[in-house]
């Protein structure tokens, strides 16, 4: 009985290894090589599989998800010999199992040593400047070297990216310090080109506010010599109409005393009073110290009085009218000509106006809300 149930015992034990070598469960996103008696026979992924026991075994099993990895950072040496530590991240796939598996030992370590390289490669031969502007161009040049050279090893590169780039110390002090003396500089720029612009600014106001200055200066100018000429015109027109109206009054009174002197058929001794009256009035002057009045001063009137006199039936002299009265002007003959010259409106509406420009020799300009006056007699 006991030996019996050992054997039992042990053909259980074999059944259930030979089940689980039989069969391998393969996840989703993962793949499996397999060997059969230690040759590459197929590979499957995402399958219940099974196998031949002891024929058939898992090599190994690799993830078909696109990894991340990130590399210590990596002493590299420009162009321009300084030392820069540079960290890289690549994001690779797993693309052919069997090849990852066969064709390299270790496929991170691989990739890790090849970006090494090539970044030193690609940054060897540039400048500091040039590596620390340049991230694109050599994230570029890496993918395109990694892609290349992992191809056989089943993997494909699909980034390559700088994490970081780090100089030395007093480089980066010294750049700190440049970059502040360039901050500084364009402030200094921008500060003397606002000057500029405020200076030009000013400068055009300036000119701008002489221009309109000297415009004003012009236009006031014009404006009082137009002023002083309508004032000048008026002034004249004023005096020429109160000449004409003294003149007149002066032919007035003239025509009225002789008119009433012939009226009144004067005598030579009413001659001599008036002329006696009239003495006083010509010594008045501040000049006339003395006056002396002609011995023959009686018989000059008697003179007169024959020559301009009619004698009468008592033997004196006396005027008489002249029979052609008619035909002496009086001073009434131009009324109608210069009546305009003293028709002055109470408010001309049209003095703030400018006068117009009077014609070659023309000295009788009409004035706005005055009738010209009539052409000057010769």
């Amino acid at each position: 009985m006991t030996a019996g149930l050992v054997v039992l015992l042990v053909l259980v034990l074999l059944a259930a290894v030979v089940v689980f070598k039989s069969v391998a469960l393969v996840p989703q996103a993962e793949a499996a090589v397999i060997e059969r008696l230690g040759r590459y026979q197929r590979t499957v992924s995402g399958q219940l599989t099974f196998l031949v026991p002891f024929v058939d075994v898992v090599r190994a099993k690799v993830d078909l998800r696109e990894r991340v990895v990130s590399f210590a950072p990596q002493s590299v040496i420009t162009q321009d010999n300084l030392t820069l530590l540079i960290d890289t991240v690549v994001y690779f796939q797993v693309t052919t199992p069997q090849a990852a598996v066969y064709e390299i030992s270790n496929y991170i370590a691989a990739v890790e040593q090849l970006t090494v390289t090539t970044l030193r490669n690609v940054v060897g031969g540039m400048t500091l400047e040039e590596t620390l502007t340049s991230r694109d161009q050599i994230n570029r040049q890496l993918r395109g070297v990694l892609d290349e050279a992992t191809g056989r090893w089943g993997l494909r590169v699909a980034r390559v990216e700088l994490k970081s780039i780090d100089p030395p110390p007093s480089i980066q002090e010294s750049m700190e310090k440049q970059m502040k003396a360039d901050r500084e500089k364009r402030a200094i720029i921008l500060s003397a080109e606002g000057h500029r612009e405020a200076a030009i600014k000013t400068a055009e106001g300036n000119k701008a506010a002489q221009v309109l200055a000297a415009e004003g200066a012009k236009t006031s100018a014009i404006l009082a010599a137009e002023a002083e000429r309508q004032s000048r015109i008026l002034r004249a027109q004023g005096e020429r109409a109160a000449k004409y109206l003294q003149a007149q009054g002066q032919a007035k009174a003239i025509e009225k005393v002789f008119a009433a002197i012939k009226a009144g058929k004067p005598t030579p001794e009413l001659l001599a009073y008036q002329y006696m009256q009239t003495l006083p009035q010509m010594a008045q002057g501040d000049a006339n110290k003395m006056w002396i009045v002609p011995s023959d001063f009686g018989e000059a009137l008697k003179g007169f009085a024959k020559q301009f006199g009619t004698q009468g039936s008592d033997g004196v002299f006396r005027y008489e009218s002249s029979s052609n009265n008619d035909d002496v002007a009086t001073a009434d003959d131009d009324a109608d000509d210069v009546s305009g010259w003293f028709d002055v409106p109470a408010q001309p509406a049209d003095y703030g106006t400018t006068l117009p420009a009077a014609g070659d020799g023309d000295t009788t300009s009409a004035l706005p809300g005055f009738p010209p006056p009539p052409p000057l007699q010769q």
